[in-house]
C-alpha cells in the first residue's frame, strides 16, 4: 500500500514534464499507474477474503512521530478492497479518457494531469489508511486537490467561485472531523481505527460507550459525521456539490460520482458497525439521508442542463446510501455497498457521456439539443444502460442493488425496533426511488429525444477511443446486473460484521431474481409512478413552478459569506486606520491587561528570593544605566539616524548582561546581530527623510507613557512569577549531559541549536530565506541584484560622481583635492575602490578594510567549526561573514561587493537550506532518525585524533543561510537604492539620452576635471 502510494504520487510529480514531451497523450501513461495498482489489489485477493466470514486483511505501518501518536498505518480489508476498486478501476477510465477529451493546445494539462493522479492517490491512502490523523491528512489532501481541479478553468469566474465554496464547505467539515477524532482517539486509548472497532478486549466500541463518558464519545461520533455529510453533500450542505459542475466533465466523472462524495460514505460505511447503535446515529443518518434523497430528486426535475440533472440526482443517490450503508444491519450493509459499486459505475458513465455531447455539440441545454440520438447512436445505447441502471431497471445492476435496499427496508419497518418511523422510512425511499426514475427519463429525453419545433443539434462523429471509457462502465453495470454472484462474494464479509445483533435477521444474497416479494412490488410502484411523472412532465415543472423557493441552501451560504464580509469590513475599517501608534496601542494593551489580570486574579504571592541587582555581578547596573538611557535617548531623539542608533545601544547593552552572566555566545550573538541590524537600518534609511516628526506631544502623549510603562512593569512581574511557578526540575539541567554525550559537543548553546532542537533551527532558518527573499522583492523588479557588472567595466572614479559644482565655494576646493589625490599612480587597495569617485573614497577606511576583511572571514569559518564546543557557530559565524561583506561594501561600493561576493544570494540561501533539510534527512536511509546525529572519530597526520559530528553539517547550512541574508540585504538596501540614488540625479552637462553608460561617465569626468583646472589655475593667478 505504501508502495503504491509511493509511486502515484512520484508519477504526479513527473505528470507535467511528461507533458511537454507528448502532449494530451500522457494521459494514456498516468492511466498506467492506478490501472498497475488495480492489478496489484486484485492479486492481493486471496488475503483480504481468505480468513474466517468477515475476511482477513493486509497491513503495514511505519513509526513517524511516536510521541504525538502518528504512525503510517495502514490496513487493506474487506471495506477498503472494494472501495479501492472503485476508486482505481474508475480513474484508470477516466485517464484514459482525458487523453480525447482534451485537446494539445488545452492550457495547463500538464497540472491538471498531475493533480487528478494525486486525487487518485489520496483517495487510495485515505480508504486504506488505519490512523485516524493519517486519514485525516489525506482527507484533507482530497479536498485541496478537489479545489485546484474545480477550478482548472481559473479565468472563468464561476469556475474559480464553485472551487471556493467547495473548498470552504468542505474544509469546515473537516475541522469538526479533526476534534471528533482526536477525542475518539483520545477516548479509546489508540488512534488506530480497527482497534477502536474491535475494542480492547475484542468486543466492540460498547466499552468506550460504557466508559466514564460516554457523552464524549457521542459528541465524537456526531462531529466526525458532520464531516461525511459536507463531504458527501447532504443536506443543508448540498448545494456545493451541483454548483462544483464548473468543473471539466472528467472531473465530475471521477470526484463527483466515483471517489471524492464518497469519502463521506466511506467513513459511515467505516464506523457503522461500531457505532450504528450511538443515540445521535440513526436519526442523523436516516433524517438526513432522506431528506437529501427527496430533495436532490426534486431539483433535478427542475434543470435544463443534463449536467446539473446528473449533479442533483448525484445529490440525491448520496442520501439514498447515507440511509442503506448506516442503517447497521447486515442486509442494510450487503445492499449499501452493492449500490456503491452500482452508482460508481452508471453515474461516472453518464457524466463521462455529458462529456462528449458537450465536447462533440457545443451544448447541454435540453431546449437546445435535439436529434442526438440519430447522430450516435452507440453514444445513446451507452448512455441508456447507464441511465436505466440508476433507474434500476432490469437487468442492470442498479435493479439487482435497489431490490437489495428495498429488501431490507422493508424488514426494518416490519421490526417492532423501528416503530413509526420504518414506514416513514420505507414510503420515502419509495418516493425518492420515483423521482430517480423521473429523472432519470428526463435526462435521456433532454440529451437524445428528436424534439418537436427543435433544429436538429449538430453533432461530431465520435472516435472509438472517445466512447470506450463509458461504454466499458455501462458494460460492467450490464454484467454486474446478469452476475451478481462476484459481487455479493466481495461485499458478504462486510455484511457479516453487522451478525449476531438483537435484530438480526440475515444479509441475504444478490440475485437477479429473488421472486414475487414486496420488493419487487415497490419496484413495480417505482416504474409506473416514474413513468407517470415523466409523461406528465409538463405538469409536474408547472406544479414546480409555483412552489416558492423559500430555503436556498446556495443562497444562505451566499449570504451568510457576504454578512462575513460586511462584518469583516467593518472590523478592518475601525482597526486598520493606518497609525502606528493605535495598532501599538492595541497590541500591548491586550498584551499586559491579559496577562495583569490573571495574576490579579491568582492572587498569588511574590516567590521569595528576590533581588534587584545579582550580588555577583554589580557591573550589571552599568549596564541597566546604559540599557536605560539608550532607550530614553531613542524616544527624545529628533532624527532618524540617532533614534536607531540609540535602540542599538540598547541592544549591546544587553549584550553586556548576557557576558556578565556568564554566556558568552549569547553575548557575542546578541553584539553581531546588533551591528548587522544597525547597518541595515542605516541603509534602508537613506530613502526616508532624515528628520522624525515631533513624537512627544500630542493629545494622546499621557496614554501612550501610562500604556507603555504599564506593558514593561507587567512583563516583569510576569518573567518573577513564571519563574516562581516552576514545580519541577528545568529540563536545561539536563542539556549539559545531553550536548555531550547525545550531541558529542562542550557548547551547550550550538549543540542545542543544531541537535537537540535541530527542527526549531531549521524553522528558523527557513525564516530567513522568506525574509530574505521579501526584502529582495521588495526592491528588486526582474532580478535578485546580480546583474551588477564587474569592476573593470566601469571607469574610473564615476561610481557616485557628484555634479559640478561653482568654482569659487569651499566644496569645489575639497573635490579639487580629493579628484589630485585619488588621481596618484599606485596600487589600489580595493579591488574596485578606482570605480568610485574620489569624494566618495577613503584612504584610510580602504587600507583598514583590506587589513582587516580577510581576518574576518577566517574568524568567521573559525567559529562556524570550533562552535560545537567553544564560543561561535554557524549562526555567529554567519553574522561576523556578513558583517565584513558590509566592510567591503561600505569601503568600495556596490561594485566591490561584487568582487567580494561574485556568487549569488538566493544560491547561498537555497544551498544552505538544502543541505540542512539533507542533514536532517540522511539519517532516515541510515536506519535513524531525522536530525540525528553521528560522531565519527578518526585520526589524520599532523592534526592527530579527530572528532567529528555531523551536525557540523547542518551548522554549515545555517552559516550559508545567514551569509545568504546579509547579502541580500546589502545588494537590497545598499547596492539597488545606491544605483537607484544615481539614476534619479543625473549629473550636470550629460549627455543626451541614449548615449552608452561608459561614455558618460567618461564625458562627464572630462567636463568635471577641466572646470577644476580652470578654477586652479585662477586661484594661483
Amino acid at each position: 500500500m505504501i508502495t503504491v502510494l509511493a509511486v502515484t504520487f512520484a508519477a504526479a510529480a513527473v505528470a507535467p514534464w511528461i507533458f511537454r514531451k507528448i502532449g494530451r497523450n500522457a494521459f494514456y501513461v498516468l492511466a498506467a499507474v492506478p490501472a498497475a495498482s488495480l492489478v496489484w489489489l486484485i492479486a492481493q485477493y486471496g488475503a483480504v477474503y481468505g480468513e474466517g466470514n468477515t475476511g482477513g486483511f493486509i497491513e503495514e505501518h511505519a513509526p513517524w512521530i511516536p510521541e504525538l501518536k502518528l504512525e503510517f498505518a495502514f490496513r487493506m480489508d474487506v471495506l477498503a478492497w472494494v472501495m479501492s476498486l472503485l476508486i482505481l478501476g474508475v480513474g484508470t477510465l477516466v485517464l484514459v479518457y482525458c487523453a480525447r477529451y482534451f485537446k494539445d493546445k488545452d492550457s495547463y494539462l500538464g497540472g491538471f494531469g498531475a493533480q487528478l493522479l494525486a486525487f487518485a492517490g489520496a483517495m487510495f491512502g485515505l480508504v486504506t489508511a488505519d490512523d485516524l490523523l493519517m486519514m485525516f491528512i489525506f482527507w484533507e489532501l482530497t479536498t485541496v486537490l478537489s479545489y485546484l481541479l474545480i477550478g482548472y478553468a481559473r479565468t472563468r469566474l464561476s469556475a474559480r467561485r464553485s472551487a471556493l465554496q467547495a473548498l470552504v464547505v468542505t474544509t469546515a467539515g473537516g475541522l469538526a472531523m479533526l476534534i471528533g477524532l482526536i477525542i475518539l482517539g483520545q477516548s479509546a486509548g489508540t488512534y488506530r481505527m480497527s482497534g477502536i472497532l474491535a475494542g480492547p478486549d475484542g468486543t466492540g466500541t460498547g466499552a468506550l460507550f460504557a466508559g466514564p463518558d460516554p457523552g464524549a464519545v457521542t459528541a465524537a461520533v456526531v462531529l466526525i459525521l458532520a464531516g461525511a455529510v459536507t463531504k458527501s453533500a447532504l443536506i443543508p450542505f448540498h448545494f456545493w456539490l451541483p454548483g462544483a459542475m464548473a468543473a471539466p466533465t472528467p472531473v465530475s466523472a471521477y470526484l463527483h460520482a466515483a471517489a471524492m462524495v464518497k469519502a463521506g460514505i466511506y467513513i459511515v460505511a467505516r464506523m457503522a458497525p461500531g457505532f450504528s447503535e450511538s443515540p445521535a446515529w440513526l436519526p442523523l443518518v436516516l433524517g438526513l439521508g432522506l431528506g437529501t434523497m427527496l430533495l436532490g430528486g426534486y431539483r433535478a426535475l427542475r434543470q435544463t442542463d443534463i449536467k446539473l440533472i446528473l449533479a442533483y440526482g448525484t445529490v440525491s443517490q448520496l442520501g439514498f446510501l447515507t440511509m442503506v450503508v448506516g442503517l447497521g444491519r447486515p442486509d442494510a450493509a450487503l445492499a449499501g455497498l452493492a449500490l456503491l459499486l452500482a452508482h460508481g459505475l452508471f453515474k461516472a458513465a453518464l457524466f463521462l457521456v455529458v462529456g462528449i455531447i458537450d465536447h462533440q455539440s457545443g451544448t447541454r441545454d435540453i431546449r437546445q439539443l435535439s436529434g442526438v440520438y440519430k447522430s450516435s447512436r452507440a453514444l445513446a445505447i451507452t448512455a441508456g444502460l447507464a441511465a436505466a441502471s440508476m433507474a434500476g431497471v432490469p437487468p442492470l445492476a442498479g435493479f439487482v442493488a435497489k431490490e437489495s435496499v428495498f429488501e431490507a427496508f422493508v424488514h426494518y419497518s416490519d421490526d417492532p425496533v423501528s416503530g413509526v418511523w420504518g414506514p416513514v422510512l420505507l414510503i420515502g425511499l419509495v418516493l425518492g426511488s420515483v423521482l430517480t426514475f423521473a429523472y432519470s427519463a428526463r435526462f435521456m429525453w433532454g440529451a437524445f429525444a428528436t424534439k418537436p419545433g427543435v433544429e436538429r443539434t449538430p453533432f461530431k462523429a465520435i472516435r472509438l477511443s472517445f466512447l470506450g471509457a463509458p461504454a466499458a462502465l455501462s458494460l460492467l453495470s450490464v454484467v454486474y446486473g446478469l452476475w451478481p454472484v462476484p459481487v455479493d462474494a466481495w461485499v458478504q464479509p462486510y455484511a457479516a460484521l453487522f451478525s449476531g445483533g438483537a435484530h438480526d435477521a440475515g444479509a441475504g444474497h444478490l440475485a437477479l431474481w429473488h421472486g414475487l416479494t414486496p420488493a419487487l412490488g415497490l419496484t413495480a410502484v417505482t416504474f409506473a409512478a416514474g413513468l407517470a411523472m415523466f409523461y406528465w412532465r409538463n405538469a409536474v415543472a408547472r406544479v414546480q413552478g409555483r412552489v416558492p423557493d423559500w430555503v436556498d441552501g446556495d443562497r444562505a451560504y451566499q449570504h451568510t459569506i457576504g454578512a462575513l464580509d460586511d462584518v469583516a469590513v467593518w472590523v478592518t475599517g475601525r482597526t486598520q486606520r493606518g497609525s502606528l501608534y493605535f495598532y501599538l496601542a492595541v497590541i500591548l494593551t491586550v498584551a499586559f491587561a491579559v496577562p495583569l489580570s490573571v495574576l490579579l486574579a491568582s492572587n498569588k504571592p511574590l516567590p521569595g528570593g528576590l533581588y534587584l541587582v545579582d550580588p555577583n555581578s554589580p557591573l550589571q547596573l552599568v549596564a541597566a544605566a546604559g540599557i536605560v538611557a539608550g532607550a530614553l535617548a531613542a524616544v527624545r531623539a529628533n532624527k532618524r539616524f540617532l533614534a536607531v542608533l540609540m535602540v542599538s545601544v540598547t541592544g549591546y547593552g544587553i549584550a553586556l548582561m548576557f557576558a556578565l552572566q556568564g554566556a558568552p555566545d549569547l553575548a557575542l550573538t546578541q553584539m553581531l546581530v546588533e551591528t548587522i541590524i544597525l547597518v541595515a537600518f542605516v541603509l534602508a534609511m537613506r530613502s526616508l527623510p532624515a528628520e522624525l516628526r515631533d513624537r512627544t506631544g500630542g493629545k494622546y502623549r499621557v496614554v501612550r507613557i501610562i500604556i507603555g510603562a504599564a506593558f514593561g512593569v507587567t512583563m516583569i512581574f510576569v518573567a518573577i512569577y513564571a519563574m516562581g511557578a516552576r514545580v519541577a526540575d528545568p529540563v536545561s539541567l539536563s542539556f549539559p549531559q545531553l550536548a555531550y554525550e547525545g550531541g558529542g559537543g562542550l557548547n551547550v548553546v550550538n549543540v542545542t541549536l543544531v541537535d537537540i532542537r535541530a527542527w526549531d533551527t531549521f524553522g528558523e532558518i527557513s525564516v530567513l530565506a522568506v525574509a530574505a527573499t521579501g526584502v529582495a522583492s521588495l526592491i528588486f523588479v526582474r532580478s535578485r541584484g546580480e546583474r551588477i557588472g564587474r569592476a573593470a567595466s566601469m571607469p574610473e572614479g564615476t561610481v557616485g560622481r557628484r555634479t559640478a559644482v561653482g568654482s569659487d565655494t569651499k566644496e569645489h576646493a575639497s573635490l579639487h583635492v580629493a579628484r589630485r589625490f585619488a588621481g596618484k599612480a599606485g596600487d589600489p587597495w580595493l579591488v574596485a575602490g578606482r570605480t568610485l569617485a574620489p569624494e566618495r573614497r577613503s584612504i584610510i577606511f580602504e587600507v583598514v578594510t583590506r587589513l582587516i576583511f580577510h581576518s574576518m572571514i577566517i574568524f568567521s569559518v573559525y567559529l562556524l567549526l570550533a562552535g560545537h564546543n567553544l564560543p561561535g557557530g554557524g549562526f555567529a559565524g554567519g553574522l561576523l561573514a556578513g558583517l565584513a561583506l558590509t566592510v567591503r561594501y561600505l569601503a568600495g561600493g556596490r561594485f566591490e561587493l561584487r568582487e567580494a561576493a561574485p556568487i549569488s544570494a538566493g544560491m547561498l540561501l537555497g544551498t544552505g537550506l538544502a543541505l540542512a533539510a539533507l542533514t536532517g534527512l540522511a539519517p532516515l536511509f541510515l536506519g535513524g532518525q531525522v536530525f540525528q546525529s553521528a560522531i565519527i572519530q578518526f585520526w589524520l597526520p599532523v592534526f592527530g585524533d579527530i572528532k567529528f559530528v555531523t551536525s557540523t553539517l547542518f551548522d554549515i547550512g545555517v552559516y550559508l543561510v545567514v551569509v545568504g541574508l546579509a547579502l541580500d540585504v546589502l545588494r537590497s538596501l545598499g547596492a539597488e537604492i545606491d544605483e537607484h540614488f544615481e539614476e534619479a540625479t543625473p549629473p550636470e552637462g550629460a549627455p543626451p539620452e541614449g548615449a552608452a553608460p561608459a561614455e558618460a561617465a567618461r564625458e562627464e569626468a572630462t567636463q568635471e576635471e577641466a572646470a577644476l583646472a580652470t578654477g586652479s589655475e585662477r586661484d594661483n593667478a
